[in-house]
Formats: C-alpha cells, structure tokens, sequence
C-alpha cells in the first residue's frame, strides 16, 4: 500500500469508530429504559433530604398546594385565612415579590445537610405553581431571577453543595401547572394536545439537565396524564443516551399515570411510602417532619413534627426493607431552615455518626426483615453478607429476646461506643440489659465470618436523653 493510501484510510476507519461509540443504546420505549440499572451510589446513600421552597413559602399556610386548595375551595381555612389578611381580590402572585429568601445562605444549608448525615439533597426546582427557582427561559417573569430573591436559588444551593460537601444534589420538577393555560387547553381538548408538554415541560426538563448536571431527576405531578402525553420516553431515551448526566443519574417512577411501581427507576409508590417489607425493586421513602405539609407552616405546633424516635423508626424501618429515606425540610420565605427542623436533623445526623455502619452501604438481610420474637426488632446486613446488624427500636427491658438470630454463632456481644462486651446466655437464650439499656434502642453487629461476635450500637433514645 502507498504512503498516501494510508493517509486516506486512516481517518476513515477513525470516523467509523466514532460513530460505533455513539449509536443510542435505550431506545423510547419502557422494554428498553427499564433495562438501564440504577447508579450504584444511590443504593449505597441510603439518606437523602428534600426541600420544598417556593413562593408557597410566603403565606406559610395550609400546605405547599395552598394556591390550587384556595381558589378551588378545598381548603376552607385558607378562604379565611385570605380574608381575614389580605385585601380583597389578592391573587397569589402577588406573593411572589414577597419571596425574597433574603436570610439564604446556600453554605449554611449544605453543611446542615452534610451533619444530619445526608448523602445526597433534592431541591423543588418548579411546584405545581409554575414558580421556577432558577432562571428558566420558559417561565418568564415568574421565577426566581425576574420576581422575588433576583438570584438563581437552584445554582447557588448546587454551587454550594458541590463545592463544601461530598453530596449529590438532585432536582424535584412538577410536570403539571394548575393555571398554566397551555395546561388547561390540553385538558379540555382531553390531553389529545400537547401544546403544554412542547412549550413548557420537555423544554424546561432539559434546560434544568443542561444548566445543573443533576444526579438525581425527581419528576412528580404526572397523575393526570400518560407518560405518553408527557413525552417522559423520549426526555429519558436523550437523558440516557446523550445527556452530560447519561452515566449517573438516577430517577423515580413518576413519570405518568401509569408509571408508578413499574417503569423509571427506584419506586415512590404514594408519598411517606413505608411497606415494612422487602419489596422487588430500589425503592424511597420520600417523607417530611411535618406530618401535614411539604413546605413551611407558619402555624405548625411542636406536635405537628416527628420526634426523634419516630424519625430514627421510620429510617430504621425503611432501610431494613431495601429503601432509602428521603426527609423533607421546609425553609421560610426568607430562606431560613427553622430550628425545629434543624435539631430534627441534627439528631439525625448525630445518631448516624455512631450507627452508620449498620445504614450505609449496607442491603436487606435475606433471612428477615424484622424479627419473629421481638417486636421492633429491624436487621439490615453487609453486602458480603458477614455481617449482620440488628436494630432494636424498643428496648423490652432486663432481657431481650432475637429469635431470628442463632446465638450459638455469636461468641461476644458488644456496643458501638460502649468498650466492654455484654452477658448473653445460649440455653434461654438472652441477651441481659446490665448497661442500663432499659431506655436504649441497640443495633447488634452479628459477624457471621470465621470469628463469631456481636456488637451493639447506641440509638435514638440515647439522643432523645441528651435533648
């Protein structure tokens, strides 16, 4: 062969090579999407937190849907509340100068979220108002730059969570828009249209992936429609395939009305989704501290948030089935997470410290998920499956009783945080409270390898104690 025949059949055989690294490899349909696997990171995480911010922070009532409740007369509180404190014929954007988060300081709420032991922080990038918290091309005027705070709050909280903490930052997006009049039309022309899907939904979804690179994408709103009117297979088809985000991100199931519980990626079931049973397929837990809204309550009473015992029960509960928890936070128009919410976390993250062994990293045991014997009694297990931890929720008393754990394997029996080896007896068989356990809730570490011990773990109630 000639040098200048070689010159030419180089570059081809470069360009063909170029062109086999790209052919698309999920196609828009759910046989193939449902394929991908779930980044690895997301399983390992286990605890994530929510934030519900938006210009439903501004009147702090009701719930984060308190326009669609008000205007529509499903919330008579709200008709009330409006009356008695505001003039007549207010609407709710005239809110949204009033959202001025003028107290946020992104690092602040990074480093919260890092010691209440998160792994990973979900942000409300749009609601079901329409109120974009970046600077959204496609809703002009009313987002985050144009009206209120006059600054990009998802960049901000992104740059801050990248820069000062090892967590991953994710996006919430709300598909539909009670008053979008696009939205409206396609509703009355019985979603035969998808004026809004094209102008409003596909466009922004891609923008937020564009500009931020998040690792999680957190869809919600889709109920009223197919996935094939929200186009969600031809977004996940480019999202997998081309986008900067195709190799880590991890999604939900909220992609359509029928998606739930069967196509996308991990499963949310309904909202505060807790089975207390190992279900098929990775699963979350998406739950707040208020037990009756999303976004900041103004009027919320110290009994309307979960104590720290039933927030460390419901993560307990949740792990030892295979999920992860997601806790949701409310800030204050002003950007402020209020102490309430901050201790909630902060015990959190300060039981995690001694116990997260047991939580991190760690996958369901295959023997069971909570015991025979003992009620309360939840197990979670290393992936190589040497070890497994038992977490006791409710301390029974002198004695405690594991049926699902065979105590002729186990040779010591110890505490996290606790030097020292507790009294076990094989015949009964027991475990005897002699560290004054009666007001703890132990996690024992059974190592199942070729040395046989336990240990046991501080838990909630030594933090409920403390504070």
């Amino acid at each position: 062969m000639k040098n200048w025949e070689k010159f030419l059949v180089s570059p081809i055989l470069l360009i063909v090579g170029v062109v086999n690294c790209c052919v698309a490899e999920y196609t828009p349909d759910w046989t193939s999407l449902d394929k991908r696997p779930i980044p690895e990171w997301f399983d390992e995480a286990k605890i994530g937190i929510f934030v519900h911010w938006g210009v439903f922070s501004v009147p702090g009532f009701s719930s984060e849907v308190f326009w669609e409740t008000w205007k529509s007369g499903k919330c008579v509180s709200c008709n009330e509340f409006m009356a008695h404190n505001y003039k007549p014929g207010f609407t709710y954007q005239e809110f949204g100068p009033k959202f001025k988060a003028e107290f946020f300081n992104p690092t602040d709420w990074a480093e919260l979220f890092e010691r209440a032991g998160a792994k990973y922080v979900v942000l409300t990038s749009k609601h079901c108002d329409g109120y974009a918290l970046w600077p959204s091309k496609y809703s002009a005027n009313w987002n985050a730059m144009d009206t209120g705070p006059k600054r990009d709050l998802v960049g901000d909280l992104a740059e801050a969570i990248r820069n000062t903490t090892s967590l991953r930052f994710g996006l919430y997006y709300c598909m539909i828009e009670w008053f979008h009049p696009s939205w409206i039309d396609d509703k009355a022309n019985g979603l035969k249209t998808d004026g809004f899907v094209e102008a409003k939904v596909a466009p922004s979804l891609r923008e937020i992936v564009e500009k931020y690179a998040p690792d999680i994408v957190w869809p919600d709103g889709e109920w009223e429609a197919s996935s094939t009117y929200w186009k969600s297979r031809e977004f996940l088809t480019w999202l997998f395939n081309e986008s900067r985000v195709k190799d880590k991100v991890v999604i939900n199931d909220r992609w359509g009305n029928d998606t739930r519980g069967k196509h996308g990626g991990f499963w949310t079931g309904g909202d505060r989704l807790n089975p207390g049973y190992l279900l098929p397929h990775k699963w979350e837990n998406c739950m707040t501290l208020d037990k009756h809204s999303w976004g900041y309550r103004r009027n919320a009473d110290i009994g309307d948030y979960l104590t720290p015992r039933e927030l460390l029960t419901t993560l307990v509960e949740t792990v030892a089935c295979g999920g992860n928890l997601l806790v949701n936070v409310g800030p204050t128009k002003d950007g402020m997470i209020d102490p309430i919410q901050q201790e909630r976390l902060l015990q959190m993250g300060e039981w995690l410290g001694v116990n997260g062994d047991a939580v991190y990293g760690t996958v369901p045991w295959t023997k069971s998920q909570n015991d025979t014997v003992t009620k309360g009694v939840w197990y979670t297990s290393s992936k190589n499956g040497t070890v497994t931890y038992a977490f006791v929720t409710i301390w029974p008393g002198r004695f405690l009783h594991i049926g699902s754990v065979n105590y002729d394997q186990i040779r010591t029996i110890g505490m996290l945080g606790y030097q020292g080896n507790l009294i076990f007896e094989k015949n009964l068989p027991r475990i005897l409270g002699d560290l004054d356990l009666d007001h703890r809730e132990p996690i024992f570490e059974l190592d199942l390898g070729s040395k046989i011990r336990s240990k046991m773990a501080k838990t909630a109630s030594d933090y409920i104690e403390a504070f």
